[in-house]
């Protein structure tokens, strides 16, 4: 049990943040490898934590008693606990009840949240489970692209769904559906279209890497971003999520978004593997409801529209989609089994 790194039981690892939030004074460690592999050691002060813990419950209205369904040593599991905190409330731990149904049933308070990554909604869609969620006052839903799909059929199932935007540097979310919460500025740094890399500053701004303090203000992230006519955040990506396949910049999120309107695609994941001949390829990894080779699906992507040159060359088929502990797509691992 510890917080430099962040470890331990759920409970125990509460009963901790409980101490640190009302006096502590160094700052937690939040280990991450992230979606790329690299691994990251995170200083996350007690006031940066607190303020965005604090600006949170302030624009979802007021406290309430939370549902923890992540790993208590990401940050998104982290800040479940310390709302919880502020708010004098204990959270429900999914893992100590035999279902998500009996979790849920077990919250009581006057004002109910959960925090989810897409993967943990997307199954709940897949069994039709979506209204289990309808009665929680928000569910903070983050870590990794939407499914254009998914948010309609919560919304039509009374889900609640807010999205954040954030990373561990900067005490998770601080972007909901858009609007940067309280504090919190955004800037994006025009390539000449409109779009570019995206900017953040304000007090839930990280201290550093373990060795490497924080420079400046502003964190520079690692993704591409534009702001919308009514002056809303629209994430478009990473900045390594665009290739170059045969001289061709391919976006991978756009080939993703047409392979789910594929109707035997359950779920699936498109990345970038080195090519002798293409440079780097396009490599899907699906999950199917029927047998079907690279060919059919380069001919119905193209049949709805994608332009040719971006639809994979490789197809895998596997039995789910390879994650993370904190719920992100392991692309590290599915590059290795697209060049194994």
């Amino acid at each position: 049990m510890s917080l430099q790194p962040v470890a331990g039981p759920p409970d125990e690892v509460f009963n901790l943040l409980r101490s640190w939030v009302f006096g502590g004074e160094e700052p937690i460690l939040i280990r991450t490898s992230g979606s790329s592999g690299v691994p990251k050691d995170v200083l996350l002060s007690r006031a940066a934590v607190v303020a965005s813990a604090g600006a949170s419950l302030d624009r979802l209205g007021g406290p309430g008693q939370w549902l923890l369904d992540l790993p208590v040593t990401g940050i998104a599991g982290v800040q479940v606990l310390v709302r919880s905190i502020l708010s004098g409330t204990i959270p429900v731990f999914a893992a100590e009840h035999a279902s998500l149904d009996d979790a849920v049933a077990a919250l009581s308070g006057t004002r109910t949240y959960a925090s989810l990554v897409p993967t943990q909604l997307f199954r709940l869609a897949a069994a039709d489970r979506l209204e289990l969620l309808s009665a929680m006052d928000a569910v903070l839903l983050g870590g990794a692209a939407l499914d254009p799909d998914l948010l309609p059929a919560a919304q039509a199932a009374g889900v609640n769904v807010v999205r954040t935007y954030g990373m561990t540097e900067t005490c998770g979310g601080c972007v909901y559906d858009g609007v940067p919460l309280d504090g919190v500025d955004l800037r994006i740094e025009d390539e000449g279209d409109g779009a570019g890399q995206i900017w953040l500053s304000g007090p839930m701004l990280f201290d550093g890497y373990v060795g490497q303090p924080r420079e400046g203000d502003w964190y520079a992230t690692a993704d591409r971003g534009r702001l919308l006519s009514d002056g809303a955040l629209q994430v478009l990506g990473r900045m390594d999520e665009t290739i170059i396949s045969g001289g061709v910049n391919v976006p991978l999120p756009a080939v993703e978004q047409a392979m789910r309107r594929l109707r035997w695609v359950q779920d699936v994941a498109v990345v970038g593997a080195d090519d002798l001949e293409w440079g780097t390829r396009v490599v899907a990894v699906v999950v199917a409801s029927e047998p079907v080779d690279v060919a059919t699906l380069r001919d119905a992507l193209e049949a709805d529209g994608l332009t040719r040159t971006w639809t994979p060359r490789q197809l895998l088929l596997v039995d789910e989609i390879p994650l993370l502990p904190n719920g992100k797509i392991d692309r590290e691992q599915l590059r290795a089994l697209a060049t194994g």
